[in-house]
């Protein structure tokens, strides 16, 4: 699944090709991603308006337009967005596509179609329960050690399920929170609730300068991204644990555990990430 660094480069990518832009027509192939509305009422509230900011919010990637309505984007497990030459090859799984007055087109395609998408009068009729309960961001000044020391001391939950818990920070997934327990040395199954005063403040730290490091690494060219079709993740190569069960760990060599934590697949060290047994 796209985490936050994923949708931010979709949307570092996607800006500077749309901003100012006008529709100029809506085509959409399968009306089951549109979250809030009809085909034709979808249509009909976006045709001639121009784009005049697209940003991040957690995993949801919002288009502001001059008049004030907001198209929200939730990219769930497949979904992509890419801006392409009207003549270059539609993808399999396609199922919106904005042509702009340019000729340019935005497409979404989704192989899983568990992809959304909203319209909205303006950014405060936002109703989408996930988004209202958001967390800080990763780089939020909010997001301090007295935060994280504030929230987890409340639950008994694996820190791991704490990390991914979307109102506690928002955009961090099953990727990003076992990078940061592994930079921050802390058990992925430890308690929330049973973490020093140090390892909290290693995570405050360790979160900001890992989704940092990951949105270095990850950054594309436009032309790149079309030609990869947008699914390719340069910062693969990059990542300490993530994925990697079985190899050794790049600090002490002790080969990396698999494990699932809360419904999820974890990957970490038993040699940098203890956990005694009363944690």
């Amino acid at each position: 699944m796209p985490e936050m660094v994923e949708v931010q480069t979709v949307v570092d990518v996607i800006s500077p090709q749309l901003l100012g832009g006008k529709i100029g027509k809506i085509d959409v192939f399968l009306p089951a991603v549109l979250a809030n509305g009809t085909r034709e009422e979808f249509e009909k509230e976006l045709t001639g308006e121009t784009i005049a900011e697209i940003k991040r919010r957690g995993k949801y990637i919002l288009l502001t337009f001059s008049n004030g309505k907001v198209m929200m984007v939730h990219l769930r497990m497949t979904g992509g967005l890419l801006v392409t030459p009207k003549a270059h090859p539609v993808a399999l799984h396609t199922h919106v596509v904005w042509t702009m007055d340019n000729g340019m087109q935005l497409r979404f395609s989704d192989q899983r179609k568990f992809g959304r998408i909203w319209i909205f009068e303006n950014a405060e009729g936002i109703d989408v329960e996930g988004f209202l309960h958001l967390g800080p961001e990763p780089f939020d000044p909010l997001l301090t050690e007295e935060y994280l020391k504030a929230h987890l001391s409340k639950t008994g939950r694996k820190i791991k399920e704490c990390l991914m818990d979307q109102t506690i920070v928002a955009g961090i997934g099953n990727i990003y929170s076992d990078e940061i327990l592994y930079c921050a040395g802390i058990h992925p199954a430890k308690k929330a609730n049973l973490l020093t005063d140090g390892e909290i403040k290693r995570l405050s730290e360790q979160i900001p300068l890992v989704m940092q490091y990951f949105l270095a690494k990850n950054a594309i060219s436009a032309e790149e991204y079309l030609r990869t079709g947008g699914k390719e993740y340069r910062n693969t190569p990059y990542l300490r644990v993530y994925g990697r069960g079985g190899c050794a760990c790049l600090t002490c060599g002790l080969k990396l555990e698999k494990k699932r934590i809360g419904g999820r697949s974890n990957v970490y060290c038993p040699g940098c990430q203890r956990l005694d047994e009363n944690e």
